[in-house]
């Protein structure tokens, strides 16, 4: 893919793998518009980066995917590339019921509904351009789940199903889909969580996994992982049962 001269509309924009993502596409010429719940993470990331667009957008439901759509499609009609990137983390434990997954952030309506949703509203914006993509970020736990995140898990599986087949419908009409599986990532996401588990290790860097991304984005690469994602996507069912055996050690 062509890695220059896009206008690109990465959700999730204001931090993490999306600012990262960000940086490196502006890096490499491109009009990059970012979008968030949070305006100051918008306003500090456009500072960092003052080429940026920004935009303050709710995906929870219907009517702010609708809303982000309209507005992006009505400023910029240049707008080629979609990054599904938004996305929140939970620890819940459903041998407590359902409780913990009733009382926060609906992990199924951001994680896996608004780039289901989005995609669906953008593609019309997309058609005809040259080149035109969707990217969704999914996640190394869409493959190998964490017990400790099992909405997040979930929603991460049925995001890598539905990109799959996404590309098969949007290749004939000139859309290619990219999927971008991260590793655990030195991010702000589930800080709650990651505060239960010192030890866990969080050795990559954001900038470091865009790299990745970049490059294999221009080599065309459908789904790109790296470390223990790009195993988890190629692992036999038995690899799968021994790494997940671990990731959920005790």
């Amino acid at each position: 893919m062509k890695l220059d001269g896009n206008t690109v509309l990465i959700t999730g924009g204001g931090s993490g793998i999306g600012l990262a993502l960000a940086a490196a596409f502006l890096k490499r010429g491109n009009e990059v518009i970012i979008c968030g719940r949070s305006a100051d993470r918008l306003a500090a990331a456009q500072r960092w980066y003052p080429a940026l667009h920004t935009k303050t957008a709710d995906l929870s439901d219907l009517a702010g995917c609708q809303e982000l759509s309209l507005w992006a499609a009505d400023r910029f009609e240049r707008l080629n590339i979609l990054v599904n990137n938004a996305g929140i983390q939970r620890d819940i434990d459903f041998s407590r019921g359902a409780t913990e997954f009733l009382s926060g952030d609906n992990e199924l309506r951001i994680d896996l509904e608004a780039p289901i949703l989005l995609s669906g509203l953008m593609v019309p914006l997309l058609t005809g351009k040259r080149p035109a993509a969707i990217i969704n970020v999914s996640s190394g736990l869409a493959f190998v789940p964490s017990a400790r995140t099992p909405v997040y898990s979930a929603a991460k599986a049925g995001l890598h199903a539905f990109s799959m087949a996404l590309r098969h419908q949007l290749m004939p009409i000139g859309i290619q889909v990219f999927e971008v599986v991260p590793p655990a990532i030195n991010t702000g996401l589930n800080p709650e969580g990651r505060a239960r588990r010192p030890h866990l290790k969080m050795d990559l860097e954001a900038s470091e996994f865009a790299a990745v991304v970049m490059a294999d984005l221009e080599s065309d690469v459908a789904e790109i992982g790296y470390g223990f994602s790009a195993d988890a996507m190629r692992a036999s069912r038995t690899e799968i049962d021994r790494r997940f055996a671990q990731l959920n050690a005790p």
